[in-house]
């Protein structure tokens, strides 16, 4: 449920300064996996040209790549800017996992934030609002919404012979690069968010983890060792948000945009293929924490600018809630803008 909502901006300097003083303040992992025309867009998205208000030592990003038969290419790779490393790995089980707690454990920045899916485009503000999140409190966890090119979710899109040519067809119609918050105009809400903003999500593909929290949690379990590693993400998604002490900062204006490239669980096998790996990744879930999946409850701080694009996803998260009865309290209400303390 919406709580507070803090907007924090200085006139006439609006670029966060970096809270690490040796290295960059947040480590970026993505992962890839055979899917280069996706990545090439999505690693473009977090370039210093693409990213506003933020300047290349501000934040690093660390590309691990697990092998396939269609890499990135060499003369990509060598066009990547000076904060941008390449990592190539042959992996043995199929799961990210393994190169998720690799790109952390050579990575520089104060915080960490894993991007599973390299496959998910991110808006311009991702990377200057994350500091912001983090400079909240020093416990913050930071979430970026997640949504999917596209009317429909893509899982379901596919049956109705939606394919990589019509997702990237869609990204070139938005004026993509240039208008990055364009895309909201052609994205649904991905299945894990598709409660909307105010109500329980269950995972996010950019959460930004402070490194104290990240070593306390262990990194990724390695127990998770399914395709595309399971539900590893929405688990530490749970483990992160529901850690002792954090504050959840969800970052209302900006959004990871996932592209078809027939992915584990989004349209690239048949529907009934799917639907018994999802099975089993839930009966693996339960093996390991001894419970079924739940999304964790937090009590959010929506942060960062509000893009005129991003509205309709705001009614529709609103919506459901103004038509229920609303609850009993007994708690003072929280205020809009809570005063300033000496941390703020």
């Amino acid at each position: 449920m919406l709580t507070h909502i803090r907007r924090m901006m200085s006139a006439g300097n609006s670029t966060p300064q970096p809270m690490a003083v040796d290295g960059p303040a947040v480590s970026f992992i993505v992962i890839l996996y055979d899917m280069p025309k996706q990545a090439e867009k999505t690693l473009y998205s977090l370039m210093p040209e693409y990213q506003q208000g933020v300047d290349a030592s501000d934040y690093e990003v660390i590309v691990v790549e697990n092998e396939s038969a269609n890499t990135l290419s060499r003369e990509f790779i060598a066009k990547l800017p000076a904060n941008f490393s390449y990592h190539l790995r042959a992996e043995r089980e199929p799961t990210p996992v393994h190169a998720i707690n690799h790109g952390a454990g050579i990575s520089r920045g104060r915080y960490l934030c894993v991007m599973i899916d390299g496959a998910r485009m991110v808006t311009p503000g991702v990377v200057r609002n994350i500091i912001r999140g983090h400079r909240l409190q020093d416990t913050a966890v930071v979430t970026v919404p997640g949504y999917h090119i596209g009317e429909q979710l893509q899982q379901e899109a596919v049956d109705q012979g939606y394919g990589v040519e019509q997702d990237q067809a869609l990204i070139a119609s938005c004026g993509w690069p240039a208008n990055g918050y364009g895309l909201f105009d052609i994205a649904c809400f991905s299945g894990s968010c598709a409660a909307g903003f105010f109500r329980a999500n269950s995972e996010s593909n950019c959460i930004s983890i402070p490194r104290a929290i990240w070593a306390s949690l262990g990194g990724l379990d390695t127990r998770f060792n399914l395709r595309g590693g399971g539900l590893v993400n929405l688990d530490l998604y749970k483990r992160a948000c529901e850690y002792n002490g954090v504050e959840h900062v969800v970052l209302l204006g900006e959004g990871t945009f996932h592209q078809f490239h027939g992915g584990v669980t989004t349209g690239g096998e048949a529907r009934d293929v799917r639907a018994l790996l999802i099975e089993e990744m839930q009966e693996q879930y339960q093996q390991i924490r001894g419970e079924p999946y739940q999304s964790p409850e937090t009590r959010p701080v929506y942060l960062g600018e509000f893009p005129r694009q991003v509205l309709r996803f705001v009614h529709s998260s609103a919506e459901p809630l103004l038509q229920q009865s609303p609850p009993v309290s007994t708690e003072p209400p929280v205020p809009l803008f809570p005063q300033k303390t000496a941390r703020s």
